[in-house]
């Protein structure tokens, strides 16, 4: 199976330390609760707005990097192959301490159906920020998602089982043992969660539609998980997925199905408990013994244990490179 030469190349990727799967459970934790102070201790309607202008501007970028394959995928030829090309020089006066070296560089490479999402996006994100709809909140969280798995990477399977097994006890935690998650979720008014609504008919007596939420990280967090197992499938069925491939190409995918079934097993069993018992629930509680158990019950039932804990997307990387020089050293000598 070959390289799809009309393949986008893949994002470059953020790849997780061992280091700082260990560290993430405590960096959350200081966020979370400088969040939870700062509703504490500031008026909520201004923490508010200063997040909702933060997440109006990171969403709008977002948006336009979610959106702009999808219309080069969909659209006509045209909007992946016109592009504008600019070099912009910004000459400034700040001491270089401050400002670096003038004049400031810019290099623009944007095709049309990049221009058209960021319109669009900014329409959005506009929109969103004067309304606080739940349906753009969702949208603008969707993208974060997709934006997060997309450009961040665990490496190998071992860090991503210690940034979850971390996490696990940092949501039950926070949910249980205080009621700083809660709190935060509840005031917090942007698109870290996503809002289902549970009637469509508005409460009689707020006038505002009852909502119960989902936070970005009970989807990210596995996402991430899950995407490794996906591309340790392909490792299994050599197909190359470094530094492009055809997202078309059938291969077997057990890892991947079961650890997506588990996932939503789990996402099933955290909303029944949730609406049983009329309390928060800390998702990840469900989540990671689903993703993680399922996935070594797959390699225990298939004879990959050891596989499965060797794999490195580092490496992978490093051998498809090294392949494709390679085949091009090859070319040239013929």
């Amino acid at each position: 199976q070959e390289f799809d030469p009309n393949a986008p190349p893949r994002p470059p990727s953020e790849t997780l330390r061992k280091e700082d799967a260990m560290q993430f459970p405590l960096l959350g934790s200081a966020s979370l609760f400088t969040l939870y102070c700062a509703f504490k201790f500031f008026d909520r309607n201004m923490v508010n707005l200063v997040i909702s202008v933060y997440f109006s501007g990171v969403g709008c970028i977002a948006l336009t990097a979610t959106l702009s394959p999808l219309l080069g995928a969909i659209g006509p030829k045209q909007l992946k192959d016109v592009r504008f090309k600019k070099d912009i020089k910004i000459p400034h006066k700040l001491p270089e301490w401050l400002g670096g070296e003038t004049p400031w560089d810019f290099s623009i490479d944007a095709s049309l159906a990049d221009f058209l999402s960021l319109i669009a996006s900014t329409a959005m994100c506009v929109v969103y920020f004067q309304t606080k709809h739940w349906a753009l909140n969702n949208i603008l969280g969707i993208c974060f998602c997709l934006q997060g798995i997309e450009r961040f990477s665990l490496g190998t399977y071992k860090i991503g089982a210690i940034l979850l097994v971390g996490l696990f006890f940092y949501d039950i935690f926070w949910v249980f043992g205080t009621d700083v998650m809660v709190t935060v979720a509840k005031n917090l008014d942007g698109p870290i969660k996503i809002l289902f609504p549970r009637s469509l008919i508005p409460n009689a007596v707020t006038g505002k539609m009852d909502l119960s939420l989902l936070g970005l990280g009970d989807i990210v967090i596995p996402g991430f998980f899950l995407a490794l197992l996906l591309r340790f499938d392909a490792h299994n069925a050599n197909v190359p997925y470094f530094p492009t491939t055809n997202i078309h190409l059938p291969f077997p995918k057990p890892y991947f199905h079961s650890a997506l079934f588990a996932y939503v097993l789990g996402l099933a069993t955290t909303l029944f408990v949730m609406i049983q018992f009329n309390a928060a629930q800390p998702a990840l509680l469900y989540l990671v013994p689903a993703c993680l158990g399922s996935s070594l019950l797959c390699a225990l039932v298939r004879g990959e244990l050891k596989q499965l804990f060797e794999y490195s997307e580092e490496d992978e990387e490093e051998n498809k490179e090294e392949t494709e020089e390679t085949k091009g050293d090859s070319k040239k000598d013929k």
